[in-house]
């Protein structure tokens, strides 16, 4: 096989490699996007769960969720169990550990187990681990851990949660969020702004009740919420390392491209040499 035949194989491989690789791209862009507009949906919950609050005075309620009972902190870490994430996942298990570090964390709530695995070499914190997200699926995986979550508030093993998680700011920039989870007192900071609007409402349920399972439902729709961001932080990953990868196969494809053409000549010089060769050669016998 002559050198251009070699080259043109290796170009024809580069080339469609740089076309399998930049339909995945899009593919990736195409559910960042995708997955951005389905997270208005959590805006609309927002509206009308606030509405609720139009309603009735829960100012005087009291709730473990809302009003903290005990000093003690748990650190809830969500990570991606999908490709691309390697470096934002360290970013996040540092956080996290820093977090855990200076709250005096009781313990660490893994969503993930990449992240677990991780964090496991930076703390020697109690670590409860939730996994098999693709078997269970997002919601009951978030069920899961909203069930625990309350059940150790209740138990007063913990107080207040934070969680750590990743948030797409833009298609090319990720970045670890820290935010409060429990207690949840936003919820009645809110509706100091808007109660009595409605007025003379009978209120048969007691409110500790009422405020107890809205901030049941906030928790599972915040950590929803967050679960969603990591999965969107995960498509902007892959768009960025596809993103890299099209380029490096682009200036691979362009040096072989004129490698190609060089070694093309060098093929059609050596045959013209060889013929003029062959042709003295046969010449001088005559």
């Amino acid at each position: 096989m002559s050198k251009a035949n070699r080259v043109k194989s290796d170009l024809d491989d580069v080339t469609s490699l740089l076309e399998i690789i930049s339909v995945l791209k899009d593919v990736a862009t195409n559910h960042f996007f995708s997955s951005g507009k389905r997270k208005q949906r959590f805006a609309e919950f927002a509206i009308a769960f606030t509405e609720f609050f139009r309603m009735v005075s829960l100012s005087n309620a009291r709730s473990p969720l809302v009003h903290s009972e005990v000093d003690k902190t748990a650190v809830v870490l969500i990570t991606s169990e999908g490709g691309f994430m390697g470096d934002i996942t360290s970013k996040l298990v540092k956080k996290a550990a820093a977090e855990a570090e200076s709250s005096k964390a009781e313990e660490i709530i893994s969503i993930g187990s990449k992240g677990a695995r991780k964090i496991k070499l930076l703390t020697d914190r109690k670590i409860t681990i939730f996994s098999n997200i693709e078997e269970i699926g997002l919601y009951n995986t978030v069920l899961k851990v909203k069930d625990y979550i309350i059940k150790q508030v209740k138990e007063k093993k913990i107080g207040r949660i934070l969680s750590v998680y990743p948030r797409a700011i833009s298609l090319n920039f990720i970045k670890p969020v820290i935010v409060k989870l429990l207690p949840s007192d936003e919820l009645l900071s809110k509706q100091e702004n808007i109660k009595d609007t409605i007025e003379k409402v009978i209120v048969e349920t007691d409110l500790n009740a009422v405020i107890t399972y809205l901030a049941d439902t906030w928790l599972t729709c915040r950590l929803y919420e967050m679960v969603e961001d990591c999965v969107i932080a995960g498509y902007a990953a892959q768009s960025q390392q596809l993103e890299a990868s099209v380029d490096r196969l682009k200036k691979e494809k362009k040096g072989l491209v004129l490698s190609f053409r060089k070694a093309k000549k060098g093929d059609i010089d050596k045959s013209l040499r060889e013929v003029f060769t062959a042709k003295m050669m046969s010449g001088g016998k005559r």
